[in-house]
């Protein structure tokens, strides 16, 4: 089951399906896969498009939307029908129910209203067991300035959380210029973030991911423009919709930002539900984590979603932690430590972490961190060895506080 539901529509008043469509795409729990404006050629777009649900608006045709229902009932039995009409006549709910609607909302719909009725429809179908519909976690890796280590960490988390059998990540590259996650995943990607931004409106699930580059670690990555010329064509507009498209098809999404914040960073800030600002302990990064806190605060709730991660823990420096955070004046979220010699070899070879040194103390709090960001204590899904490591080096880090 994927992460969220997609849906295909079809009204044929223009005014109400633009109303109910603009509902639907401020829902991070669905995916809008079609809308049909007749409802003689909805049966052929559920055909091409396979969703999930198909919301059907009655008032158009009564008659003909209910044998709709009926049809797709005998065409598409794993499409689940929802209809919604004005009318509040009970000989019509009884019908489309009977033809085998699962769920009949009236006009005016509420946003509310659609959540509860899908939420029925996945209970009754996937059974409460089963992992409930969620939004994609969209994770940010920023770095406060160039060589911190923010690639490095973005490319292993994705690898990480793809680790795991339940999650489906990619890894989008925003560094338009100079970005190298394909080279820390050694990989020749057949397409790019221009090509996606260019087929986006034609791409479902299965196209978006064959026009990703999968990593043996299950990582799907979605590099920069092969050209730098390329950027100007992705626009903030475009990057929304291909953000949009990979979080309806993915659990996880991890955006490795510039270092330039331009644009496209800044739309990524906003899109992200969290926002890693990696660091270092010297002075000139410092003074950058202050300077992007106080632009943070000026865009909205990004400041809010920021958890600030120390990388190189340990590397010899003058600026202690506990410095470093009455300096930044923001509680410090994360700190990974030093293993600069491991880091060079894993970039060098074209091998995470995760796989080259499984059980080194880095990958450890990585893997910590993965599991914090999920919600969960990190001893509840770290093996033991793992886990050992990273209360080993979490009880040295306290003592150096």
């Amino acid at each position: 089951m994927s992460n969220v539901l997609r849906l295909a529509i079809v009204d044929p008043n223009e005014d109400t399906r633009d109303t109910l469509k603009a509902m639907l795409l401020g829902m991070d729990t669905v995916w809008l896969e079609a809308e049909c404006s007749r409802y003689e050629f909805f049966a052929d777009v559920i055909d091409q498009t396979h969703p999930e649900i198909g919301i059907i608006v009655l008032d158009g045709d009564q008659q003909k939307a209910i044998d709709l229902v009926a049809g797709l009932g005998q065409s598409a039995p794993e499409c689940h029908i929802l209809v919604i009409s004005k009318s509040h006549d009970g000989n019509l709910i009884l019908q489309a129910m009977r033809a085998g609607a699962k769920e009949f909302l009236t006009q005016p719909v509420k946003v509310q209203d659609i959540a509860s009725a899908l939420d029925r429809i996945t209970k009754k179908t996937f059974g409460k067991d089963q992992r409930r519909i969620c939004g994609c976690s969209v994770i940010a890796v920023a770095g406060a300035t160039g060589g911190v280590g923010s690639t490095s960490l973005a490319v292993n988390l994705g690898c990480i959380l793809a680790k795991d059998s339940d999650n489906s990540v990619a890894l989008l590259d925003l560094d338009m210029c100079l970005g190298d996650a394909d080279v820390f995943l050694d990989t020749i990607p057949e397409y790019t973030l221009l090509d996606v931004a260019q087929n986006a409106t034609r791409l479902d699930v299965t196209l978006l991911k064959r026009s990703l580059t999968k990593h043996a670690s299950g990582l799907y990555l979605l590099p920069r423009p092969a050209q730098i010329q390329s950027r100007s064509m992705i626009t903030t507009d475009v990057l929304h919709h291909v953000i949009g498209l990979l979080k309806a098809t993915f659990s996880h999404l991890v955006i490795d930002l510039s270092k330039s914040y331009n644009s496209l960073d800044l739309q990524a800030l906003q899109e992200a539900d969290h926002v890693l600002l990696v660091t270092q302990l010297d002075l000139p990064c410092l003074r950058n984590v202050v300077q992007l806190m106080v632009s943070f605060g000026e865009m909205g709730d990004v400041k809010e979603k920021v958890k600030i991660v120390i990388n190189r823990v340990g590397l010899d420096n003058n600026i202690s932690l506990k410095k470093a955070q009455d300096t930044i004046g923001n509680d410090i979220f994360w700190q990974l430590p030093n293993d600069y010699r491991l880091m060079v070899e894993v970039r060098n070879n074209g091998v995470p972490l995760i796989e080259q040194a499984p059980k080194a103390g880095i990958t450890a709090s990585m893997i910590a961190l993965t599991q914090v960001l999920n919600g969960n204590s990190p001893d509840e899904t770290t093996d033991q060895t793992s886990a050992t490591a990273g209360r080993r080096w979490l009880n040295f880090l306290s003592s150096k506080n």
